[in-house]
């Protein structure tokens, strides 16, 4: 069984060259049977949203993970990690916070999943104002805001990009609380940040053809080209498959006609890059540069190559990362290393379709998690505080309350990991490193939290 994919030797021009004829007739064969299997239409209404911000539902639910009463304690900690002594400051307040921004300056923008948009001062305090002009989500079932990212010239345009569930016409809050509940779809919205009024001149730049009752977690990075890049989520299947979606089946993230189950790459206005690698291909959303994605929780661009990475939760096992390329098949839901929920290879409507974890024409993932770690988000350190750190990938963990780090050799190949703060028995959500070189967490909880990590025995 393979568990990592080496990077090492590795030519992405040479390698095109060599293999673009053998690509053009895959796609060629994959197209024609997706075609076939799943024939997909549905167009999402642009229609202006009139969902009472005030009257959305919560996310609280009894029994949820995350759920329950706040364990985490108030004051700071000094955690031993083998031998590193860890200080881990926390910062409450804060409901299902789901992703962070830093903005000029060290303050923070930050996400909570039931629709608000909060600021973290630079002083580590949080604004106890909501900032104003955040567009109505759909907040139900683990969908909701999303993440957050600055344009890469956010100094100058003062542009924010949120993701975030958008309510499809037609539906209403009935079992808002449920994967067979109302339905949304993923959308990218932006607006410019002054930090006094609120968001203004705000706009949904893309809303996607993809529509699910489901969860889908919907991430969005700028890469070293300064395109926006797009993850939709697509972990479940429809009830009629034996899962528990009433709209959305995983079976789309195989199907080009949707953007379900995709990494998108789009201009910062939301339209279709000319070089994409489906422009020209009929019957395929232009905006998709990957596809067989399950449910992308974390994605980053690494600082060293520019290449674009993803984390991705697997079904029961299974999680994976992968180094996305362009027009490359990651292959949910027909193939993963994980499997159903009943524990067979396949079937009961949360598994992989085929019983081999590898499929000819789909991208083994670089690397991969059994038992699942349920990973977060996803980035890599840089900085100085943590110099036994530098260049090493951070992966929040959900159901496995753990910062997990993954060890990197200078050449970027995988030699060991380590899971840190194990004993906060908290969801990581969100990862992110801040201009001061610390590491700022996210907690997936009711009575959520931003944790700072910084060196116990730092002296500065």
């Amino acid at each position: 069984m393979k568990r990592f994919v080496g990077l090492s030797g590795y030519d992405p021009g040479m390698r095109g060259r060599v293999m673009f004829a053998y690509r053009n007739l895959r796609r060629a064969l994959v197209t024609a049977l997706l075609h076939s299997l799943f024939a997909h239409s549905m167009a999402v209404a642009q229609v202006p949203q009139t969902i009472d911000e005030a009257a959305a539902p919560r996310q609280v639910v009894s029994g949820r993970p995350g759920s329950g009463p706040d364990t985490l304690p108030d004051a700071a900690q000094i955690i031993d990690e083998n031998g590193q002594r860890l200080r881990v400051t926390p910062l409450k307040g804060l409901e299902r916070p789901w992703a962070l921004a830093f903005l000029p300056g060290g303050a923070m923008l930050v996400t909570e999943r039931p629709g608000r948009l909060r600021r973290v001062n630079a002083d580590f305090t949080l604004d106890p104002q909501p900032i104003a002009g955040v567009p109505a989500v759909l907040a139900s079932a683990y969908k909701g805001l999303m993440d957050v990212a600055l344009h890469p010239a956010y100094a100058d345009n003062r542009w924010v990009y949120l993701t975030y569930s958008r309510r499809l016409p037609g539906e209403t809050d009935a079992d808002w609380d449920q994967l067979y509940g109302p339905a949304g779809t993923a959308a990218v919205a932006r607006g410019r940040y002054d930090g006094a009024n609120g968001l203004r001149d705000v706009e949904d730049v893309f809303v996607a053809d993809a529509a699910t009752s489901g969860s889908s977690a919907v991430r969005i990075a700028f890469g070293a080209d300064n395109r926006l890049y797009m993850s939709i989520g697509a972990p479940g299947y429809l009830q009629a498959e034996g899962g528990t979606n009433r709209v959305g089946s995983a079976r789309e993230a195989q199907d080009p006609a949707s953007h379900t189950g995709k990494i998108l790459r789009l201009n910062d206005d939301g339209s279709v890059p000319a070089d994409n690698p489906f422009v020209n291909e009929p019957g395929y959303h232009p905006e998709i540069y990957a596809l067989g994605i399950r449910n992308t929780t974390g994605m980053a661009v690494h600082p060293g190559t520019g290449a674009l990475w993803s984390v991705d939760h697997g079904p029961l096992g299974g999680d994976e990362i992968n180094i996305v390329e362009a027009g490359r098949n990651y292959g949910w839901p027909m193939v993963s290393y994980g499997r159903s929920y009943s524990g067979e290879r396949t079937g009961d409507g949360f598994g992989p379709i085929l019983a081999s974890p590898s499929a000819p024409g789909m991208e083994d993932p670089w690397l991969h998690w059994s038992p699942s770690i349920a990973p977060g988000g996803l980035a890599f350190y840089t900085g100085e505080r943590f110099g036994d750190w530098q260049g090493h990938a951070f992966v929040g963990g959900l159901s496995g309350t753990q910062l997990h780090r993954v060890t990197l050799t200078p050449e970027g190949l995988p030699r060991g990991s380590q899971a840190l703060l194990l004993s906060l028995e908290q969801r990581i959500r969100e990862v992110r490193e801040g201009p001061d070189g610390l590491l700022y967490l996210l907690t997936d909880h009711d009575h959520g939290a931003l944790l700072r990590v910084e060196p116990a025995d730092d002296r500065r």
